[in-house]
């Protein structure tokens, strides 16, 4: 397990600066757009060090199941390609400001709804990047109260998900959303 500058839950959820890429954990979160081909930030970096497996994956997803796109707050799985996670775990976040006041309740179900599916997948961890809070104009401090609250309530009902990355680009990032955590009243 990674040096992780703090712990809530037991120790199931872990706050970290490093490389999503790089986490050795059952399933990465990609903070996708709902076109599942790739783009920039954490949705790039996963396709190139994951390779073409997962495009060709996430190419499938959309022929099968969602042709025009992956809805806002929905998750999908597929293989972790080169990663060394099995799984990558996409996940649309909102566009802050373009969801008529839903945003929070949006980016809720993308933690949540990626749990509950690493769980149907019988996985036990579980990293995530800071969905939403970087192109999409997440304000961060906002994101890290919303993700923590999901967070509470999901991992109550979810207690085979043993550990939980929030893995953050930067050391500033991370000081931001401790700073603005709810995990606690």
């Amino acid at each position: 397990m990674p040096n992780a500058n703090h712990h809530f839950f037991g120790n199931r959820v872990s706050l970290l600066v490093g490389d999503l890429t790089e986490q050795r954990v059952d399933a990465v979160v990609n903070a996708a757009n709902s076109s599942l081909l790739g783009g920039g930030g954490v949705d790039g970096a996963i396709h190139r060090r994951g390779g073409p497996a997962i495009l060709d994956a996430c190419r499938e997803v959309r022929r099968e199941n969602w042709p025009n796109g992956l809805p806002t707050g929905e998750v999908v799985a597929t293989t972790g390609g080169a990663l060394p996670a099995r799984y990558v775990i996409h996940a649309v976040g909102p566009i802050y400001g373009a969801h008529r006041g839903e945003e929070a309740v949006l980016l809720a179900a993308c933690y949540r709804n990626a749990i509950r599916l690493a769980n149907q997948l019988q996985l036990t961890s579980i990293a995530f990047p800071a969905i939403s809070t970087g192109v999409y104009g997440y304000p961060p401090e906002k994101a890290a109260a919303v993700v923590s609250r999901a967070l509470r309530v999901t991992m109550t009902e979810f207690t085979d998900i043993e550990e939980v990355r929030l893995v953050f680009f930067n050391t500033p990032a991370l000081e931001v959303f401790i700073a603005h955590q709810q995990f606690t009243d």
